[in-house]
């Protein structure tokens, strides 16, 4: 029984945002996998994956596959080098972002977990995103992205019972 190949992958998402340009193949979807995922990401000359964040529910590990992509992550930048691993704990000190800038394109395969609900982080934007299902799932759910300062007080808007 032949699955999805990691050298030879079906792509099946992406992004056409400039600067953010890449093909995605869901391997762990493929495989059928339900608890894991799996993507390989291809990152053309000069493009990035995502944006820079982290996650607050969801660890995820980065695996180089092809080519020397560049991770920025709380200490800065780093150049890494095919077959690199590299972890991302959940929380700020995991925020990662993956940019292709070489001259090749780049696969990087992302491995995490799929807890729902999820928060993530972008300090870049100071926007926080929040999620009611586990990233990349097929499910419906809610997903909202919020400015950071847009945080209003627990009380706001609450009266109490009427007797």
């Amino acid at each position: 029984m032949a699955g999805p190949n990691l050298f030879e992958p079906e792509f099946d998402g992406g992004s056409e945002r400039p600067g953010f340009a890449s093909r995605r193949a869901r391997l762990g979807r493929q495989a059928g996998a339900e608890r894991l995922g799996a993507s390989l990401y291809e990152l053309p000359p000069g493009q990035a994956a995502w944006p820079y964040h982290s996650h607050l529910a969801n660890e995820e590990l980065l695996i180089v596959v092809r080519g020397r992509p560049h991770l920025r992550g709380p200490d800065g930048w780093g150049q890494l080098e095919e077959g690199e691993l590299v972890s991302f704990p959940v929380g700020e000190r995991g925020a990662h972002q993956i940019v292709n800038r070489t001259d090749e394109p780049v696969h990087v395969l992302l491995v995490s977990e799929m807890n729902a609900p999820d928060i993530a982080l972008y300090p870049d934007s100071g926007k926080v995103g929040t999620f009611g299902r586990a990233p990349g799932s097929r499910a419906d759910g809610l997903k909202l992205y919020l400015p950071r300062d847009a945080a209003i007080d627990y009380w706001e808007g609450e009266e109490p019972p009427r007797p």
